[in-house]
């Protein structure tokens, strides 16, 4: 499957990363061109020769016309009532027939069932706003605390400031960009509370209680549309997809709600209208291609509340960092295997291996971090979560077939990774 998009409509901004096939910022094609204007238009069918009147026989007889004129005049009498009880259609002004208006169908009274993403549209739907950038848009939603908004760090890229649309007509406010995190691809605004008096913060979901085939409503402002909701299920969770600077972020929510271009940094939300996620990317179908196929990713709720706190106080988020990237195991069997150790990184410095130190039959498998034990890759990052940089941690290794254990001071996550 080729790596998933960005969702930030816009002109190209040189400070993105560049996923495959198509650049995060890369301006959507035209809808409904022109057509071709030398193109050919169709023949004409050839005409039919115009059918011979059938011949009299010499000896029939003539019928009267007495009597097709009675029948015309018994016909034309009906006609004339008809037209008369239903409302006088046709009318002759001396010219021609012309056509008056006819009355409009009758209106079936009585409204239709509410739909759930239709309630949850109603109560959301007032706290999700459009962002401005350049000449590209995205979508942000109102958080708890005094004038905060939450959107995609790709969506704001290095400004300091963006413009926010709270509705269509009105004046955009100045938000101010008090933080962003490419690591969780989060970005924190803050805007006079005055400007969002009547919109309420949208409240947050337990992502982790988040399950396959629960109802997803997706809120935005796709393709340079006005606000917009999209509904479908949840199709997945325990996703992982790449962040701007290439870490991988984990435990993301898969939906099949048609999400595009411009939707990116709004709420994912549940049946009770509760965020369980921050809608960031979108699969494709390949090259040349930037619309929805069904398959889009969303940051979990959990890593909004995580991160949220620290980025409104213009504070950056420091992460341990253990130096290697991982991999399911070759063999088949549970853990993560070490596909990559980072040079002068801590994994390093305590002898971790990967496949080119062991004759690239494969790299140390991670089995357990402090204990805990350690199924599938995304489970590294996640033991190590509550940790801090200089923290040491005792990972259990197999390498050869053999267990051991290695002690690892954590470091601080750098900038980006390479990718």
């Amino acid at each position: 499957m080729p790596a998933p998009n960005p969702l930030w409509s816009g002109d190209r901004d040189p400070g993105l990363r560049d996923p495959e096939p198509l650049s995060p910022t890369e301006r959507l094609p035209a809808v409904g061109g022109p057509e071709d204007a030398t193109r050919a238009m169709p023949e004409a069918p050839a005409q039919r020769a115009p059918a011979q009147a059938p011949t009299r026989s010499p000896g029939r007889e003539r019928r009267p016309r007495g009597r097709g004129l009675i029948v015309g005049l018994v016909v034309g009498a009906v006609l004339a009532t008809g037209s008369f009880v239903a409302g006088d259609l046709v009318a002759d002004n001396g010219v021609g027939d012309k056509i008056e208006a006819a009355e409009p169908l009758e209106v079936s009274k009585g409204g239709t069932d509410a739909t759930r993403a239709g309630a949850v549209y109603a109560s959301a739907g007032n706290s999700v706003l459009q962002v401005r950038r350049g000449s590209g848009s995205g979508t942000a939603f109102i958080v708890e605390g005094p004038g905060l908004v939450v959107t995609n760090a790709h969506v704001v890229g290095s400004a300091k400031t963006v413009q926010l649309v709270l509705d269509r007509g009105k004046k955009p406010v100045t938000a101010t960009v008090t933080g962003t995190d490419e690591s969780s691809d989060l970005a924190v605004l803050k805007v006079d509370p005055d400007a969002l008096e009547g919109r309420p913060a949208l409240p947050l979901a337990e992502s982790d209680d988040v399950g396959v085939g629960d109802l997803a409503v997706a809120i935005g402002f796709p393709l340079g549309l006005d606000r917009t909701v999209t509904a479908g299920i949840v199709s997945g969770v325990g996703r992982s997809i790449k962040a701007p600077n290439n870490f991988s972020i984990d435990k993301v929510i898969q939906t099949d709600a048609p999400i595009n271009p411009g939707n990116s940094g709004g709420p994912l939300l549940d049946a009770r209208g509760r965020v369980i996620g921050v809608n960031s990317q979108i699969a494709t179908a390949g090259a040349g291609s930037q619309g929805n196929v069904g398959i889009g990713f969303a940051v979990p709720s959990d890593t909004v509340r995580d991160v949220v706190p620290t980025l409104s106080t213009g504070k950056s988020i420091e992460r341990p960092f253990i130096g290697v990237s991982t991999s399911p195991p070759t063999d088949g069997s549970t853990g993560a295997e070490i596909a990559k150790v980072t040079p002068g990184g801590p994994a390093s410095g305590a002898g971790l291996q990967g496949p080119a130190f062991l004759g690239g039959s494969g790299g140390d498998v991670i089995v357990a971090v402090d204990g805990k034990r350690i199924g599938a890759p995304e489970d590294v990052s996640s033991a190590i979560a509550g940790k801090a940089p200089g923290d040491r941690v005792e990972l259990e290794v197999r390498r050869s077939g053999d267990l051991k254990k290695v002690g690892v001071t954590l470091g601080e996550r750098p900038a980006s990774a390479t990718p």
